[in-house]
């Protein structure tokens, strides 16, 4: 993973029927985070989102609210931004749908698929039962009471539509799953989609005549595309496409990695890839497809009224405690119910008690102790040696769990070195020391001031404000706070620091 490589990671783009509630705060901080990690690690990283605001839900919001559509999804579109605003997102391009450059890119594959001489676009009749909320077709085998799988309602349609014969690409698609093992992740949503794709693929409808907010069909208007084959080709759009010869689209595509809710893994492993191959589009490399967060069992939705405004958690716990604890809390892929006792917990815990309170009392006891200068270190003993290499050891262990990506790992290993030197402290007693041995006692303090070093240049993906106060407090320079300066700009012995100041409060 280090130094020189291009990454390009993406977000799914944000319904504009939907309110910001912590799911959509959950995949963007992710992605936020694995953003970070590889442009410190050396990495040339794009990192896109962006809204989906076509579709018959979204006119029938807009008429709802008294709105032209495209009034409606400018004003609810504003809303997302907001969002990564209050996140403290690093995002590089946010992609409408409604822009120009995306729907020049959705008809350029739209007619690529249908030029392709495989006949993999033909016209046709289509009856199904549609849920408006989902966006979604469903077969008379998949409700369950009469209702989508999701719990929504559903009515009958026939319509003249445009289909994509998925059914002549089921094998490919197999072949495809298992040249590339890596493609789709966790394993249990691999598992998830070769099943489905091995059970046997029907052709799918891509464009729609019953509502017309949508993109123009080429060269037949009264068809809009369906929604989810024109809004997945906004990952194309955020990468340049349809300019192949630009410089952008060259660097970073195909694009290294989608993250999604499991609940649209099979949009973005079968349809998409499909899609891609029909239109001779390189496929993305790899789609990973995390659970959800629960409330009392059920996923956050608009529709349930039990979402989580991330506004409402940031005012309440700040950023970095709430990125902290989504990426902590559970194992990424799983899903998880929320609480707001965990929070706390983990808050008063991992923060305060333990990385909060290594860095306040180690930088107070250098402040007391050496002048509030860096000490300068003896010969390492056996007990400095391990600690030591214990943090050098970090980086390695965390470019395996980002790669994944498995953050609640990455941040075990890192509060296994956070363990590793409160222990070190109370062992090695360097309040005693200075009385008894103040050059052991410079020793001691330099080791821990060089591990904390480490700990907070490696939390920065995770809690940049946070980590860059505690840097600020070791004085490390600005310039010297990428991966490349945790082996090359240790501490030097006699820096001046600033006085110490908390950095993570007790809730």
């Amino acid at each position: 993973m280090a130094g020189g490589e291009k990454f390009y990671v993406t977000t799914p783009i944000y319904y504009v029927n939907d309110a910001p509630h912590l799911g959509h705060a959950y995949t963007t901080i992710a992605c936020d985070a694995l953003t970070r990690f590889r442009r410190l690690d050396g990495n040339d990283v794009l990192f896109t989102t962006g809204t989906d605001e076509h579709g018959q839900k979204v006119e029938n919001s807009a008429k709802a609210a008294g709105e032209a559509p495209q009034a409606f999804c400018d004003r609810v579109s504003q809303t997302f931004r907001t969002m990564n605003t209050l996140l403290g997102l690093d995002t590089h391009d946010f992609v409408r749908t409604t822009e120009e450059r995306h729907i020049r890119c959705a008809t350029e594959v739209w007619n690529r698929i249908a030029n392709n001489g495989q006949g993999d676009l033909y016209l046709g009749k289509y009856g199904y039962y549609y849920s408006i909320r989902d966006e979604a077709p469903y077969d008379e085998s998949e409700l369950i009471n009469g209702k989508a799988p999701t719990g929504a309602d559903v009515e009958w349609v026939e319509e003249e539509n445009y289909f994509f014969r998925l059914s002549a690409w089921q094998d490919r698609l197999l072949e495809f799953y298992d040249s590339h093992p890596d493609f789709i992740g966790p394993a249990a949503r691999r598992n998830e989609v070769i099943s489905f794709v091995k059970a046997g693929l029907k052709d799918i409808s891509i464009s729609r005549t019953s509502f017309s907010w949508g993109i123009p069909v080429p060269n037949d208007a009264k068809h809009v595309m369906y929604v989810w084959i024109e809004a997945l080709c906004v990952y194309l759009t955020g990468a340049g496409y349809p300019d192949i010869d630009s410089e952008k689209y060259n660097k970073f595509w195909p694009c290294s990695l989608h993250m999604v809710g499991k609940d649209i893994v099979r949009f973005h492993c079968v349809y998409w890839p499909a899609f891609l191959m029909a239109a001779g589009i390189p496929v993305t490399k790899r789609v990973f497809g995390h659970g959800w967060w629960t409330v009392e069992g059920q996923k956050m939705s608009k529709s349930l009224g039990n979402f989580i405004p991330p506004k409402t958690l940031v005012d309440k716990y700040g950023l970095d405690a709430t990125r902290y604890f989504v990426l902590r809390e559970l194992p990424f892929g799983s899903d998880g119910d929320f609480s707001h006792r965990a929070i706390v917990n983990r808050i008063n815990g991992d923060l305060a008690n333990d990385l909060g309170n290594l860095a306040q009392r180690v930088l107070s006891m250098i402040q007391r102790y050496c002048e509030g200068r860096v000490p300068k270190a003896g010969a390492f003993a056996v007990a400095d040696e391990a600690l030591l290499r214990a943090a050098h050891e970090l980086l390695p262990k965390l470019r395996a769990e980002y790669a994944m990506p498995a953050y609640h790992r990455a941040l075990d290993h890192l509060w296994a070195v956070v363990g590793d030197a409160n222990r070190y402290v109370d062992e090695q007693a360097p309040w005693a020391l200075r009385r008894s041995d103040s050059t052991r006692c410079d020793t001691v303090l330099y080791v821990l001031a060089e591990t904390i070093r480490h700990l907070a240049m490696l939390i920065q993906p995770v809690m940049p404000t946070s980590a860059g106060k505690i840097l600020d407090q070791l004085a490390v320079p600005g310039g010297q706070r990428d991966f490349e300066a945790l082996a090359a700009h240790p501490l030097a012995a006699g820096t001046q620091l600033p006085r110490p100041e908390g950095v993570f409060p007790r809730y």
